[in-house]
């Protein structure tokens, strides 16, 4: 699945959003997985990283103005609860500079939470390099009149001529923007109707039009909640299908870097290591036998006595065959 993101969409992040930014975490995972893969025009990055402080100056200006009102009438100051709620607006106020303190910090040296996720998908992203002649072809889309592009900028047009080039024949691109130069004019929840019959004139395929992360995702990938529980249970799938020694060590190593199973996976994990002898077989390995006994350790009331007691008779045996007996 080839996805789009518009500049705007990641700007969101440091202004005003119903969505998370876990959103964001979902897709590094995702990509990661190889279930998408992420383009990135490098003028989306020129856009975000010319407007990431815009965006936040506007963010700091509406949180400094947001002041809980500490005036009442005189006929208030006699009860118990005026005093509680002069209280907590005095803490409040005593917050919130605490909080622009330290965001103030953070933005000034690219810390905040959005920097480090949004700069790691960007990392991951498919770079769509500007060239001479890409410029070309966007100045003349723009001198044309064609969309999308507006303020005598047509740096939209280099993003979708970026999208043309990059995107094979007969593949859909799913697109995620809320600039109005893609909406439709009739209906705003729709992609624009010159530039939907031109994607699919010259690529055979279609665009696939979001608004929102969110909505990108409840449509798409409607089972993923957080983006590592959905980690844990992809690569527990993973693990249960390994098909030789080197993959069940790979995945085994990766769900040791995570943590917090529940019972479920837990108990898949270790019904995957007693079913399936490509795992069962590396548990002799110091290595592998210290990460599953450390989980025996750790998720003991989650698997149960018969489990644990099945599984290290199965590896004490294992640990008792001699080396020339070993199926490899």
């Amino acid at each position: 699945m080839k996805l789009f993101i518009d500049t705007n969409i990641y700007l969101k992040f440091y202004h005003f959003t119903s969505d998370e930014l876990e959103e964001l975490n979902k897709l590094i995972v995702l990509i990661d997985e190889d279930e998408i893969e992420l383009l990135i025009p490098e003028q989306v990055i020129n856009e975000f990283r010319r407007n990431r402080e815009v965006k936040i100056a506007d963010a700091l200006k509406k949180l400094r103005g947001d002041n809980l009102e500490g005036t009442f009438p005189v006929f208030c100051k006699e009860y118990e609860e005026f005093k509680k709620m002069n209280k907590a607006i005095s803490e409040y106020q005593e917050n919130k500079k605490a909080l622009i303190d330290k965001l103030k910090t953070a933005i000034e040296s690219y810390k905040l939470k959005a920097d480090e996720v949004i700069e790691k998908l960007f990392a991951k992203a498919i770079l769509i390099e500007i060239t001479e002649g890409l410029i070309q072809r966007a100045k003349r889309r723009f001198d044309l009149g064609n969309p999308p592009g507006k303020n005598n900028s047509y740096g939209d047009a280099v993003n979708w001529e970026s999208l043309m080039l990059e995107v094979n024949y007969g593949e859909d691109l799913f697109f995620l923007s809320d600039d109005t130069d893609y909406f439709s004019k009739i209906n705003n929840k729709n992609f624009n109707k010159y530039l939907s019959r031109e994607w699919e004139e010259i690529k055979n395929s279609k665009i696939v039009f979001y608004i929102s992360i969110s909505d990108f995702f409840k449509e798409n990938f409607p089972d993923i909640k957080l983006a590592t529980e959905y980690l844990k249970d992809l690569t527990i799938s993973k693990l249960e299908e390994s098909g030789n020694f080197k993959t069940a060590r790979k995945h085994l190593y990766k769900l040791s870097d995570l943590h917090d199973f529940n019972s479920n996976q837990i108990n898949k994990i270790f019904n995957a290591v007693l079913n399936n002898n490509q795992i069962l077989w590396i548990s002799e390995d110091h290595d592998i036998n210290e990460i599953l006994f450390k989980w025996v350790d750790d998720y003991s009331s989650f698997l149960g006595e018969e489990a644990i007691n099945s599984f290290k008779s199965k590896v004490e045996k294992i640990l008792d065959i001699d080396e020339d007996e070993l199926p490899f």
